[in-house]
């Protein structure tokens, strides 16, 4: 199952690239789901639409979790909530989209386009299933679960309950339902589609997006210019501004080396599925294959390894790197990753790292007795 996140810079029409694509498609006679809170139906005639519900979403989950911790509530002498009185939080429209996301792959079709959210907040959603289950076996590692057969004992010295048996299930679950949105998220077969306005902002949004989608080893594999005006105006302003947009276009094909698809500005607002055929991305690119974040062995040589991280569009100054046991904290600009090692790094030292046309090499010297000295 191909799977494509379509996201860009608010405004830039993406909502609209999502629809028109997956229109084609279906026209096509594939087999398409489109998840979207904000397609409208009707520019969807024909479409299968998932809407991810927070509301809803939110409400299930918090009187599940009520419900399993009525014991520790009640002792507490806490009054439980109702389904009526509750309004969903800060960060439910995250965690509605990614279970709605790990939905639709568990279904047959051919083809899910996912309408996502603004670019930044994109890259967020898309790092959080990692983020949480790190978080996770932070909080509750499994080998500290073995002492759940000493709960009643513990509880009797202590003169308190101690983590119900509710606390590591529901956890488990959780770690379950995180890895599943996880792997959709980093399937071979999943990728990102960009979609920009061809203007000043063109350039920086390709730069964001290309830096923040390789630091969690996710592809591009496409950049939608849209909006578009036409070439043959006779006003003079019109063709001042055409030329402006054509000239950033050829900015964005030059810094990106894939697919960049021009989709032409209607001059109006959509009104049906006749004007979404006008905007259908014709180009099936092949899903680009994910940034590659590979080790070199160079114990021949002077005894290191350099570990090569693709960054593209990073920058030095935004650069930072801090070791902490089996995990190196890489952040660059707004983005922040835990990245693990990989497990021959881990019993060698960071001896130095350059930053090479957005390439990140960072140079680990072996821990004495890791192996034998060649000759």
């Amino acid at each position: 199952m191909r799977i494509i996140l379509v996201t860009g810079p608010g405004g830039a029409g993406r909502t609209t690239v999502a629809s028109a694509t997956a229109l084609a498609e279906a026209k096509a006679g594939r087999r398409v789901l489109l998840v979207s809170a904000e397609a409208d139906a009707l520019l969807s005639e024909g479409l299968r639409i998932l809407r991810p519900d927070p509301a809803a979403d939110f409400r299930r989950e918090f009187l599940d979790l009520q419900a399993r911790s009525a014991t520790a509530l009640d002792l507490f002498g806490a009054a439980p909530l109702e389904d009526a009185e509750l309004t969903e939080l800060p960060g439910s429209r995250e965690f509605a989209l990614l279970r709605a996301l790990r939905d639709a792959a568990a279904g047959d079709r051919d083809l899910v386009v996912v309408d996502m959210p603004p670019l930044l907040d994109a890259l967020a959603v898309l790092a959080l299933p990692e983020q949480l289950r790190r978080y996770l076996r932070r909080l509750l590692p499994a080998e500290r679960q073995a002492a759940r057969a000493l709960r009643p004992m513990l509880a009797q010295l202590a003169g308190v309950p101690m983590p119900a048996q509710w606390l590591y299930e529901t956890t488990a679950r959780w770690e379950a339902e995180l890895a599943a949105v996880q792997a959709v998220v980093d399937a071979p077969d999943t990728t990102v589609r960009l979609v920009v306005e061809p203007g000043p902002a063109a350039l920086d949004a390709l730069r964001t997006a290309r830096l923040g989608l390789a630091l969690h080893g996710l592809a591009l594999d496409t950049v939608v210019a849209n909006r578009l005006l036409p070439a043959d105006s006779p006003d003079p302003w019109f063709a001042a501004l055409t030329a402006q947009q054509h000239q950033h276009l050829d900015r964005l094909r030059t810094a990106y080396d894939g697919a960049v698809h021009a989709l032409p500005h209607l001059g109006r607002d959509l009104r049906g599925p006749e004007d979404l055929a006008l905007l259908a991305v014709d180009e099936r690119p092949a899903p680009a294959p994910a940034p590659e974040w590979t080790v070199e062995d160079r114990r021949d040589e002077d005894g290191i390894l350099v570990w090569h991280l693709p960054l593209p569009g990073a920058v030095k100054d935004e650069l930072s790197l801090v070791r902490r046991g089996d995990e190196l904290l890489l952040t660059v600009g707004p983005f922040r990753r835990n990245v693990p090692l990989p497990p021959v790094l881990r019993r060698c030292t960071v001896s130095g790292a350059g930053l090479v046309d957005g390439d990140l090499r960072l140079r680990f010297t072996p821990d004495p007795g890791l192996w034998p000295k060649t000759s």
